[in-house]
């Protein structure tokens, strides 16, 4: 059954092919004639309707070869023994004698299939193509008559206008993009285009007759002919800049419409740094290798090499010698966006601690003939010295013995919070440990600012316990379990980190060579909090005490694995401490500078000596072109008319500062064109006002004083 379906198939395609290829001649024809009579514009439409119409004959021919016709032909040619009809029935519906008849058709038409595919029709196709191409050759090739030679238009200089105005049958505008843009040959019906600088135009019109001349005129005023080659109407130019222009005939054309050619300039490249991602790197000690990633883009395409920048820097103060060096680099990726790496070698460049190297890329386009270039931005690479890295080393043993981070009493709540949303979703032994964590931070902070109050810390040794300690569950100032000894470290570094003058907690154990506390006592200082506590004014200092009374019962219910009941104090512990802050600003506020006694004997005295004139001087300002603006209001008077040519030479002239030059110049040239029409002077109109300076906003004058004023002015000039 496959097989009578393929052979089936290529007897449709075969019909579909005889078909199309009987009538493409004669849609060439069809396409010639419409060219010779009509013009290119109506040719392409004849030519596609004619390809459409040949490709829908075809397919409705093919279409024809049915089942049916199958049938047909099967048992005609005797190899289905009149029984066609039973391939294409249902094998369900058929009996066994018919069944087998089936299978013996079919088996049959395996060994042997006869051919389905219609024969070529040699002498039919010759005739259609020979007739065919012999219309499109004359229709192409025929002589023309020269109108131009006619003793009518010669003779009769008044038949011109009898014909009436000249009207353009087509036009055709081929733009041949500069080569480095990689652009392929554009051909458009359309005068308006948007076009790459440096492009090469040609156009070609056709006119219903041909004119005594004809020529593109451009809106700066230059005029481009022309030239009549077999009925085309042609000219060349480059496109430099962007103009206006219209096609202009003697005699005039019936309709005259202004075109738009946009010139698109070629950019230069711009570069990217990708790594490293800030301009100024500080770089580690011993580091040997800087890598190095840059990204170029191009509206066309960037060279495929580049040129790498390296300056490096050596020595010091005023004995800094620059060492110069190039490296070229082969780029990667697509031509409108390379990206190029480098990972440099510090060693190879001679880079030594304390030396700075500085890279920046370079690279080029394919604009021709000159390349344009682009550069990046200079990224720096800073090696620390000796001493820098001695320095930075030494700092870090000394912080190493100071707490790095202390929760604020915001950040315990916002955790306490989010530990009591998620209570559901954990262990309870998990949720207690958090909760205890989250009192320990409680804890640490309660001692900072206790340290302000100057109490002590609670990582001092333990007074021995008396009877009136508390015995509740809250955790006094020496309690503390062992999986917490973190904490208590904390809070003590904490609490002496600023202890300026003061003494270790073991002040009668000399410090020991290398150990923690005799770096502090050498490098470091501290600060007395206790002398600190009496800086803040009794107020502040109860307020502050309010604050650690609330975040000692916030800690107690938070060791315990309860932070729902912490939460009331912890937010009372916020609002206190937010009291302390803003008491602290008011005590601040109160030591400010002293200002100069206010001289008594000069008040209301009248003196003006040595004082200046507080006018503010105002920037000159160029005034509109008067010109420009009597322009402006005739066209805003029905029966006034503007001096074009002037309108159009002030344009030319201020081309670089207007917002849109060529709309401008439009409407100038379309109220040249069609001097009466309202809507093309409210158009120019509107474009005068956008193009006009906005005045400067001008100082406001006082109002005039009043009776009373006027008086105590009156007065103050009577003074002698």
């Amino acid at each position: 059954m496959n097989t009578l379906q393929h052979a089936w198939q290529r007897a449709r395609r075969r019909r579909a092919l005889i078909t199309l290829l009987l009538g493409l001649p004669w849609a060439l024809a069809a396409a010639g004639l419409a060219l010779r009579l009509a013009g290119f514009d109506i040719a392409c439409v004849v030519g596609t309707i004619s390809l459409l119409a040949c490709a829908g004959f075809a397919t409705a021919h093919a279409r024809q070869l049915d089942r049916q016709w199958l049938q047909r032909h099967l048992d005609g040619s005797g190899a289905s023994e009149d029984s066609a009809d039973l391939l294409f029935a249902d094998a369900a519906t058929l009996n066994p004698l018919q069944q087998r008849q089936r299978a013996h058709v079919l088996a049959t038409l395996e060994r042997a299939m006869p051919e389905l595919r219609p024969h070529w029709p040699p002498g039919a196709l010759a005739l259609c193509w020979i007739a065919g191409l012999a219309i499109v050759v004359l229709a192409v090739g025929w002589p023309r008559s020269n109108p131009g030679s006619a003793p009518v238009r010669t003779s009769a200089p008044g038949s011109t206008a009898a014909a009436g105005p000249l009207r353009l049958q087509s036009t055709r505008l081929r733009i041949d993009a500069p080569a480095y843009t990689g652009q392929a040959t554009l051909t458009q019906n359309a005068l308006d285009a948007m076009v790459a600088a440096d492009s090469r135009l040609s156009w070609s019109l056709r006119f219903d007759r041909a004119p005594d001349k004809a020529w593109l005129q451009f809106h700066d005023g230059r005029r481009l002919p022309l030239s009549e080659h077999e009925g085309q109407w042609q000219a060349q130019d480059v496109a430099r800049a962007p103009v206006l222009y219209r096609v202009v005939s003697e005699p005039a054309l019936a309709e005259t419409r202004l075109h738009r050619l946009d010139v698109v300039a070629d950019r230069a490249p711009s570069v990217r740094v990708l790594e490293p991602t800030a301009s100024l790197v500080l770089g580690t000690p011993g580091q040997r290798q800087w890598a190095l990633r840059f990204e170029a883009n191009d509206d066309y395409g960037v060279a495929a090499q580049a040129t790498l920048s390296i300056t490096t820097t050596q020595g010091s103060g005023e004995n800094i010698t620059f060492v110069k060096r190039g490296i070229t680099l082969a780029g990667s990726g697509e031509a409108t966006a390379r990206r190029f790496a480098l990972t440099l070698d510090l060693a190879a460049l001679g880079a030594q601690p304390g030396n700075d190297v500085i890279a920046q890329l370079e690279v080029r386009d394919n604009h021709a003939p000159t390349p344009q270039t682009g550069r990046s931005s200079s990224v720096i690479l800073r090696l620390p010295s000796a001493e820098v890295a001695l320095g930075a080393e030494l700092e870090g043993r000394i912080k190493k013995t100071l707490p790095a981070y202390f929760r604020s009493q915001r950040q315990i709540i916002i955790d306490a919070e989010a530990l009591i949303r998620q209570r559901r979703s954990l262990a309870d032994e998990d949720f207690v440990k958090r909760s205890d964590a989250i009192g320990v931070d409680q804890r640490i902070l309660r001692l900072r600012y206790g340290q302000f109050l100057g109490e002590e810390s609670e990582g001092a040794p333990k007074p021995p316990p008396t009877s009136d300690l508390p015995t509740s569950d809250t955790p006094s100032a020496g309690d503390h379990d062992d999986d917490h000894d973190h904490g208590a470290e904390a809070g003590a570094h904490d609490a002496h980190d600023h202890d300026h003058g003061g003494k270790p907690a073991n002040a009668d154990t000399p410090p020991v060579f290398g150990s923690d506390t005799d770096v502090l006592s050498e490098y470091g200082h501290t600060h007395d909090h206790a002398e600190a506590a009496t800086l803040l004014d009794p107020q502040t200092r109860a307020t502050l005490k309010a604050a650690l009374d609330q975040m000692w019962s916030a800690e107690g219910e938070l060791r315990q694995g309860r932070p729902q009941q912490a939460l009331p104090f912890a937010y009372k512990a916020l609002g206190f401490i937010k009291q302390v802050q803003q008491a602290e600003r008011i005590y601040l506020a109160r030591v400010g500078p002293e200002l100069p006694p206010i001289d008594e004997s000069r008040r209301l005295g009248g003196d003006r000596a040595g004082l200046a004139s507080r006018e503010l001087p105002l920037a000159a300002r160029t005034p509109p072109d008067p010109a420009i603006v009597e322009a402006w209001q005739r066209l805003g008077d029905d029966n006034g008319a503007p001096d074009l040519d002037a309108l159009a030479a002030w344009q030319q002239r201020n081309a670089a500062y207007l917002p849109d030059a060529l709309d401008l110049a439009a409407a100038i040239e379309q109220l040249r064109i069609e001097p009466d029409c309202i809507d093309c002077r409210q158009r120019l109109r509107a474009q005068l006002w956008r193009a006009l300076q906005r005045p400067l906003p001008q100082a406001m004058r006082r109002s005039a004083a009043d009776a009373m004023g006027q008086r105590y002015l009156d007065a103050l000039e009577a003074q002698p």
